[in-house]
C-alpha cells in the first residue's frame, strides 16, 4: 500500500488512485488548518479538486471515511516506526531508534499524524479504529514492556511511558518545525536525550 492508496473498490470497477490520494491529502491537510469537528464532505471535495457527488462514491459517509483514512494513517505510521529496529540491540538504542522514526514520520507527515490524534481523541472514533490501533501498536509497547521488565525505565503504567516519550517526539517537532532549533544531529540527540532521563530508572 503506498501512501494516499486506501485500496476500495467501487463493487464492478476499482475506484481512481489519483482520487483516492486527493481525498486523502485534501483531508489531512484540511484537519491540520482548521480541525477535524468542522470538517465537511463538501470542503473535502473542493479540496481535492472532484465533485461532492463524487467523493460519495468512494465514501458514503464522512465516518466511513474518517475510518478508512485512519487505518490507512496508522498501519503506514507504526510500520515506519519499527522500520530498521534491531531486536538484538541494547533497550536504550532501540528506544532512540524508535524516537527517531517518529520524530521523522512527524516532520515529513505532519497533516497526517495530526490528523490521527484528532481522530483517536474523536467521538468518530470507532470500537473497530479503537481494536486497529491496540493490534498495530503491540509491537512498539513491546519495546516499553521489556525496558520496564528489565527494570531499565521507570515502573510506572506503559501509557504514562508513552505519553512522555510521545510528548518529547511532538515538541521537539513544534520546535524544528518552527525553526526555534537547528534540525542537526547534535540538536536532535540532544532532545532524546532529555526524554530518556525522564523516562529512565
Amino acid at each position: 500500500m503506498n501512501e494516499y492508496s486506501l485500496g476500495y473498490d467501487a463493487g464492478v470497477k476499482l475506484k481512481d488512485d489519483d482520487k483516492l490520494r486527493a481525498i486523502a491529502q485534501a483531508t489531512f491537510t484540511l484537519v491540520e488548518q482548521t480541525g477535524l469537528s468542522g470538517l465537511t464532505m463538501a470542503a473535502i471535495a473542493r479540496a481535492a479538486g472532484i465533485a461532492t457527488g463524487t467523493l460519495y462514491v468512494y465514501f458514503a459517509s464522512k465516518e466511513e471515511l474518517m475510518v478508512a483514512l485512519y487505518e490507512q494513517a496508522k498501519t503506514e505510521t507504526t510500520a515506519s516506526l519499527l522500520h530498521g529496529d534491531d531486536q538484538a540491540a541494547p533497550l536504550r538504542s532501540r528506544f532512540e531508534h524508535l524516537w527517531r522514526n517518529w520524530l521523522d514520520r512527524r516532520l515529513t507527515h505532519y497533516a497526517q499524524m495530526v490528523f490521527i490524534e484528532q481522530y483517536y481523541n474523536s467521538p468518530w472514533f470507532s470500537e473497530a479504529s479503537r481494536s486497529l490501533s491496540a493490534r498495530l501498536s503491540q509491537g512498539w509497547m513491546a519495546v516499553f514492556d521489556a525496558a520496564k521488565s528489565q527494570q531499565i525505565v521507570k515502573d510506572v503504567p506503559t501509557p504514562m511511558l508513552i505519553g512522555s516519550f510521545a510528548g518529547s517526539v511532538r515538541e521537539t517537532a513544534n520546535l524544528l518545525r518552527a525553526g526555534t532549533l537547528p534540525d542537526d544531529d547534535a540538536t536532535r540527540a540532544t532532545a532524546f536525550g532529555l526524554c530518556w532521563d525522564g523516562i529512565k530508572r
